[in-house]
């Protein structure tokens, strides 16, 4: 498909936020700031503090830990500051954010998904499905705490271990084969239609997309679509799926950019740009064209003085400037 998607170039300013001076994004943005955890309680207090000094306009969430505070409190953020916050309603975080509350949704609004149980119904589960069976945690992102499991032990113990670290468990059906997409979905948070979307077919090396083919997958846009219209979402959002005999069985909805929205932008479909113009700047445009691609991730080093690298920790602040 040929990309026809033209409009005015906007020049950005990036400022990135983390909470360890050893992310590797911040050396990357205009400016970089270290920040507390999401789940500290002078988080809000930074974050607020860093939009006013730097008369931030838009506020864009790359990771899962953040998504709930910010999304809770995105109104009293608003209000404090001259942002806007690019955050999914705290229901469609709610949803996103537990796989649980995500099978729920999927299986209730009659959208293919693997069947899924907790430890309470653990053996009902068994008498349907055959072994492998998949283990993970109902708040987990990535890959994190994602097991394989090929008999009852190693799906006891995996259930075990996603216990210990605090996390509850969830069993799903395994699906098997290399037919794994993700696609990212933009929705007109005035309008609630469609700005845009695109289907990567993704190949995963610990848990992150490092080869990709970008092609039209009519079918998969077509589902994810309605996934992102009917779970209310607003702005940005991601659906993964998995094509499992014949049929593309949603597994994971995540409320937010995903990493792979750079293979995105090569295609024509910069997803962060395209919000800022609807958010910000009020442009109303739908785009449904863009080029295939094939895309391969690799390691890029990023060098820092150690004298510099002790004045972050101290200032707390990285500038392009040093």
């Amino acid at each position: 498909m040929a990309n026809e998607n033209k409009h005015a170039e906007i020049i950005y300013n990036v400022i990135g936020a983390d909470a360890s001076a050893l992310a590797a994004g911040l050396y990357l943005c205009g400016k970089g700031a270290i920040i507390p955890k999401a789940d500290d309680q002078e988080f809000l207090f930074s974050l607020i503090k860093l939009i006013k000094q730097n008369c931030v306009e838009a506020v864009y969430v790359g990771t899962d830990p953040e998504l709930h505070v910010i999304g809770q409190y995105m109104r009293e953020i608003e209000e404090q500051t001259s942002a806007k916050i690019f955050v999914n309603p705290i229901r469609v975080v709610k949803i996103a954010r537990d796989k649980w509350n995500t099978f729920r949704f999927l299986k209730y609004h009659g959208f293919a998904c693997p069947d899924s149980a907790l430890p309470l119904n653990l053996q009902q589960f068994l008498d349907s499905h055959n072994f492998p069976v998949v283990v993970k945690p109902r708040e987990g992102f990535g890959a994190k705490h994602f097991y394989i499991t090929n008999n009852r032990a190693e799906l006891d113990s995996a259930i075990i271990s996603i216990k210990k670290i605090g996390w509850n468990p969830i069993i799903q059906e395994y699906l098997g084969g290399d037919q794994e997409f993700t696609t990212g979905v933009l929705v007109d948070k005035s309008t609630k239609e469609i700005i845009s979307s695109i289907s990567i077919r993704k190949y995963l090396k610990f848990g992150q997309t490092y080869k990709a083919f970008i092609d039209d997958f009519k079918e998969i846009r077509s589902i994810s679509e309605k996934v992102a219209l009917v779970i209310g979402a607003a702005g940005a959002i991601n659906i993964q799926s998995k094509k499992y005999k014949g049929t593309n069985k949603i597994f994971e909805i995540n409320p937010r950019f995903s990493a792979t929205c750079i293979m995105r932008a090569h295609a024509g479909i910069n997803e962060p740009d395209l919000l800022f113009r609807n958010m910000i700047l009020g442009e109303s445009a739908k785009f449904r064209s863009y080029k295939k691609m094939v895309c391969m991730r690799y390691w890029e080093e990023i060098c820092v003085e150690d004298r510099k690298y002790r004045n972050i920790l101290k200032t707390r602040r990285i500038s392009a400037d040093g």
